[in-house]
């Protein structure tokens, strides 16, 4: 049986060196708390380090990176079908999207004792044709661009704000993807400039995306910008979360898309190209230790 407060931390090479973080595992060490410290090197490591947390039987698995290592960590806690632990968050990328939206603490010290200590709820993932997961928002459209696009330097200097200072320099590039939307009896077909499927909330630095998005309603929130028309006021209106007539909502358990041409999605950042996005919830997917003032539960 796993010790009550055991864990292994996955943690992003980048932030090997966190001067912080180090502080808090010292506390930690301190107490006799076990907790097993990886680096990650290249794709496919967070899986093998799941696979070996499972074997040391740790109650807790912590993604010590930004929304893409939470990505990647939940994907490979998603499956172990048999004693998986639970997934603790360090917030120690550049955006930090979920974590923040969580009411994750920033300082090290706090953060990681909610890791190890914090309720464990359960939560939902969702799946992309069937082979992809996202644990926070999926992006197309204009959004997708600025993500992608932004310099790695850029990101390190500025952090999130970058993804809205190069957003701006971009305007004159925008083109929409022309797309049909479904889910059930809903439809939506034309221009769309920028796609927001949430499971979480926000995107891009810490931008309200899907607004009133939960992590365990067993629903995505889809928000779809679709006039070209002053473009920056309709975006100003969407992720501030207000109503505009060239925004389209809806809530849905499951959603298709398609398109004539390939269509770009970011989930949680990686992004995955295709014409046909096959995108459903799983509800109740995996746990996660999460604040009590989480404002993403029901």
């Amino acid at each position: 049986m796993a010790a009550t407060h055991s864990a292994l931390l996955i943690l992003n090479g980048k932030s090997a060196q966190n001067a912080e973080l180090r502080s808090a595992i010292e506390v930690l060490r301190e107490q006799s708390i076990p907790l097993h410290v990886r680096v990650t090197w290249e794709h496919g490591d967070a899986k093998r380090y799941v696979d070996e947390a499972v074997a040391l039987d740790v109650s807790t698995v912590i993604s010590g990176g930004g929304d893409g290592t939470i990505n990647e960590v939940s994907d490979a806690l998603l499956a172990i079908k048999e004693n998986r632990p639970s997934l603790g968050i360090l917030p120690l990328g550049t955006a930090n999207d979920f974590a923040t939206a969580c009411h994750i603490p920033t300082e090290m010290g706090p953060a990681l004792e909610l890791a190890i200590k914090g309720r464990a709820v359960p939560i939902d993932v969702v799946c992309v044709n069937d082979e992809r997961i996202f644990i926070n928002v999926a992006s197309g459209g204009f959004g997708t661009k600025i993500t992608t696009d932004t310099p790695e330097t850029m990101k390190s200097m500025l952090g999130g704000f970058s993804y809205f200072l190069h957003g701006i320099s971009s305007f004159n590039s925008i083109k929409p993807d022309v797309c049909t939307i479904e889910s059930g009896d809903f439809q939506w077909s034309g221009e769309a400039l920028v796609i927001g499927i949430g499971n979480g909330r926000t995107a891009g630095g810490g931008q309200p995306l899907c607004p009133t998005a939960l992590i365990n309603d067993g629903l995505l929130q889809l928000r779809v910008l679709t006039s070209k028309e002053l473009i920056p006021t309709l975006l100003s209106n969407l992720l501030k979360g207000e109503t505009d007539r060239n925004i389209v909502e809806h809530s849905a358990s499951c959603l298709n898309i398609h398109s004539q041409h390939e269509m770009t999605l970011n989930l949680d950042g990686e992004p995955i190209i295709s014409t046909e996005f096959r995108i459903k919830v799983i509800p109740d997917a995996i746990s996660c230790r999460l604040p009590p003032d989480c404002p993403l539960l029901k």
